[in-house]
């Protein structure tokens, strides 16, 4: 039989292409959603089958970060061999508003999950989903060794969930790691988040269904890579021998309006006509530039990303193009992911 998963956050982006991933390796995959007065799993819907059904493979469980029963119970009664802790209060210019509520889900949710892996007794490899933003100001590149300077509460909390990862490893040997994993973007990246905010406007302006882009800082530069390949290499985080920490990125940084331009362009529209500045979106504290240094990643886990910058944009917008009634430009994210799985099913 092959192995036991349990995934927080299986209905993001990340959690659903982790499932996905883990399903083509033969495992069993459990994942915790919150309970809600409407569906939230259409990311993984096409992955779904009835439990009662056999062969089936995928199951969820009612569960909330905040609730640390619930989530020893759940730990109990599927005994796991590997924990994906990817579920959290995931957008940064929120935590400003919901800083209280960004800590309690990140920070202490991360302890809960820890302390009760602990106290099962139960050989349970863990990841913890640790973020660049963690490193704030300090000098890019960043690597494993670059201290951390956070500039939001959303970052403070990832760091308070990074330590006591590290923490947990050090004094009671629990097989725990932490992925600190620069932006990584697809077409199921959740509609708020500015990436996905510029591609679904190219889409829809294009279909006259919008009018104008409001934004809030471009100058900002980030690491941009492709979720599906990231999601890989959280899972060969957890098949090595040791328990460690890794960066993981593109080594290439470009800024908000670098990646609005590209989006634009793509289409041929001139963006500036397009896009309006709203103050609202900028960030208390802000974070200039971040950019991996994954050079332990590349030597340890042969970590090499595949798709670059500009296919990103390309297979983002293609995907909201489709969305909106249009023909997309290029072959879309479909062929791309298609190709993806061919190679994770080939993989060792």
């Amino acid at each position: 039989m092959g192995k036991k998963a349990l995934i927080t956050g299986i209905t993001g982006q990340d959690g659903s292409y982790l499932a996905e991933f883990l399903l083509s390796k033969d495992y069993e995959v459990h994942g915790i959603i919150r309970r809600a007065s409407t569906f939230n799993t259409y990311r993984i819907d096409h992955i779904f089958v009835d439990p009662h059904e056999p062969g089936a493979r995928l199951f969820l469980h009612y569960g909330d970060l905040s609730d640390s029963e619930q989530i020893s119970n759940i730990l109990y009664n599927i005994k796991p061999d590997e924990v994906f802790h990817l579920g959290a209060q995931s957008h940064v210019r929120v935590s400003f508003d919901l800083p209280e509520y960004t800590g309690n889900v990140n920070a202490l949710g991360t302890v809960r999950i820890l302390e009760a892996i602990r106290r099962s007794g139960n050989n349970v490899k863990f990841y913890q989903a640790s973020s660049s933003e963690m490193f704030g100001n300090a000098l890019p590149p960043q690597n494993e060794e670059t201290q951390c300077k956070p500039r939001s509460p959303y970052a403070i909390s990832k760091a308070y969930a990074y330590w006591m990862t590290k923490n947990y490893r050090e004094g009671y040997n629990v097989f725990a790691c932490n992925g600190i994993l620069f932006n990584h973007e697809s077409p199921r990246r959740g509609e708020t988040f500015v990436t996905k905010k510029v591609t679904m406007a190219v889409a829809q302006i294009l279909a006259k269904k919008q009018r104008f882009l409001y934004l809030g800082n471009l100058e900002p530069k980030r690491d941009w890579g492709y979720t599906p390949e990231y999601v890989e290499i959280m899972w060969r985080i957890l098949q090595e021998n040791k328990p460690e920490d890794f960066v993981i990125g593109t080594g290439e940084q470009h800024s908000v309006r670098e990646f609005v331009e590209q989006a634009f362009s793509y289409v041929e529209l001139d963006w500036e006509k397009y896009v309006k500045i709203d103050p609202r979106y900028f960030r208390p504290t802000e974070v200039e530039c971040l950019i991996a240094n994954s050079s332990k990643a590349k030597k340890t886990l042969g970590w090499k990303p595949k798709i670059g910058f500009k296919e990103l944009i390309k297979i983002m917008i293609d995907a909201d193009m489709r969305k909106a009634g249009l023909d997309p430009i290029g072959e879309g994210d479909e062929i791309l992911q298609k190709k993806i799985l061919d190679r994770w099913w080939k993989s060792d």
